[in-house]
C-alpha cells in the first residue's frame, strides 16, 4: 500500500470511528458495575428474608427487604406484572386489557400484566420500576432481577417479544446508570439478544427440570443462577452444571427458614 493511500486508510478509519462514537448511546453516566460471582453459593430468599446458609455468598431478595450484610445481593422487582392487590397503585390504563376491557391475568399467581404495547405507556411503567430500582440501589443491592420478562407469552397475544425487549432495556440502563448489574429472568428464547438488552447475567428456574441450562449459558457463560422446584430438577441442574453454575433447589412459594413449606438444597 503507499504511503498516500495509508493516509487516506487511516483518516477514512478515523472517520468512521467518530461517527461510530457519534451513533452509539453515551454509557459515560452509567456507573460502575459487578455481576454476582459464578458458580457460588446462592440462596433464593424472595419469599420472606432469613440469616443465609453457611457458605452462601449470594442472595436474592424482594425489594421490600434489606440485603444481607457482607454478602452479594441481588433485588427482585416484579417488572412487567401486579403483585396481587397491589393494582390500584398503578394508574388503570397501564393495566393489559383485553378487547372487552377486562384486565389480562396471570392465573398461576393471580398477577394482572402490564400494557407495555407503545412507547408512551412503556416509558410511564418503566418510570415507576426504575423508582424501585434506585430503591434497590439505596439500600445496598448490586444487582436487580426483574421477573415476568416472558409475561407477552401469558397475554393473550396483545404483547410481543418485541414489546418486553424494547421495556427491559428502559430498565437495564437505568440499572446501570445506578451501578447495578441486572438479569434476564427466565425467557430462554430471548437469551440470545441479552447483549442488545443490556443483561448481564440470567436467573433460570428449572432449566434444569426442562433442560434448558444449556440455552442460557451459550448466551451467558456462567454467569447463570439456577432455581429448581423439584428433586428431579435438581438432579439434572446438578449432574449437567453443578461445577460451574449457582444452583440450589427451593419450595415453589420459597418460603423463609422455619416456615413448614421450607425446602433448600444445593448440589
Amino acid at each position: 500500500m503507499s504511503p498516500t493511500r495509508r493516509c487516506l486508510s487511516a483518516a477514512a478509519a478515523l472517520t468512521a470511528a467518530v461517527a461510530a462514537l457519534a451513533a452509539t448511546p453515551s454509557t459515560a453516566s452509567a456507573a460502575a458495575f459487578t455481576p454476582p460471582p459464578t458458580h457460588a453459593g446462592f440462596d433464593y430468599q424472595i419469599g420472606g428474608a432469613y440469616t443465609p446458609p453457611s457458605g452462601v455468598t449470594v442472595v436474592s431478595r424482594d425489594r421490600s427487604a434489606a440485603p444481607a450484610a457482607g454478602l452479594y445481593n441481588i433485588c427482585y422487582v416484579n417488572a412487567f406484572q401486579v403483585q396481587p392487590g397491589e393494582e390500584k397503585d398503578w394508574d388503570s390504563d397501564l393495566l393489559l386489557r383485553d378487547a372487552n376491557g377486562k384486565v389480562v391475568i396471570d392465573e398461576d399467581w393471580g398477577e394482572a400484566l402490564l400494557d407495555l404495547r407503545t412507547d408512551a405507556k412503556r416509558q410511564r411503567v418503566a418510570a415507576k420500576v426504575n423508582s424501585w430500582i434506585t430503591g434497590c440501589k439505596t439500600k445496598g443491592y448490586q444487582a436487580i432481577e426483574p421477573d415476568n420478562y416472558d409475561s407477552y407469552t401469558r397475554s393473550k397475544s396483545l404483547l410481543t417479544a418485541s414489546n418486553a425487549q424494547a421495556y427491559i432495556r428502559l430498565l437495564s440502563s437505568h440499572a446501570h446508570s445506578q451501578g447495578l448489574a441486572i438479569a434476564q429472568k427466565n425467557t430462554s428464547e430471548l437469551a440470545g439478544s441479552r447483549t442488545a438488552n443490556g443483561l448481564d447475567f440470567a436467573v433460570a428456574e428449572e432449566c434444569g427440570q426442562y433442560k434448558e441450562c444449556g440455552d442460557y449459558t451459550a448466551a451467558f457463560g456462567n454467569n447463570v443462577i439456577v432455581i429448581e422446584y423439584t428433586a428431579t430438577g435438581l438432579s439434572r441442574a446438578c449432574s449437567g452444571w453443578g461445577t460451574k453454575l449457582s444452583i440450589v433447589r427451593r419450595d415453589v412459594d420459597v418460603s423463609p427458614k422455619g416456615s413448614s413449606g421450607y425446602v433448600r438444597k444445593t448440589c
